[in-house]
């Protein structure tokens, strides 16, 4: 990507945070809409919305995946561009383990006994 390319990215984001703290934009689920069930992703609005509010609890109980996987993901990334692509078959084992666990979890959070998993109502 070119530096315009980062700025750009990097305004949208800045835009986005303000539209979604100030509670403008919400983005539904049509997973949830159309079965009823929580996808891995639910949630995530209201926890970045929490978040920027500086509520770091509801934030993490509104997607805890948002805390774990994604930030494996960006380090995986970053450890494969750094390495020059060196261990490309070990980054492809950390991207299957990370979307088993993104599965896993949306499976989880969707039976009863964890309750817990599923996003505050807003």
């Amino acid at each position: 990507m070119k530096r315009k390319d980062y700025i750009i990215f990097i305004i949208v984001l800045i835009v986005m945070a303000i539209l979604v703290l100030l509670e403008r934009i919400a983005i539904p689920c049509i997973f949830n809409k159309i079965t009823g069930f929580y996808c891995p992703g639910c949630g995530i609005t209201r926890a970045i919305r929490a978040l920027l509010k500086g509520d770091i609890q509801t934030s993490f109980r509104n997607n805890i995946l948002l805390y774990t996987v994604i930030p494996l993901l960006f380090i995986a990334m970053a450890l494969n561009k750094i390495t020059k692509y060196k261990y490309k078959k070990t980054y492809n084992i950390v991207l299957i383990f990370l979307l088993v666990i993104t599965i896993g979890y949306g499976i989880i959070r969707n039976i009863p006994m964890f309750w817990y998993l599923t996003p505050v109502p807003a």
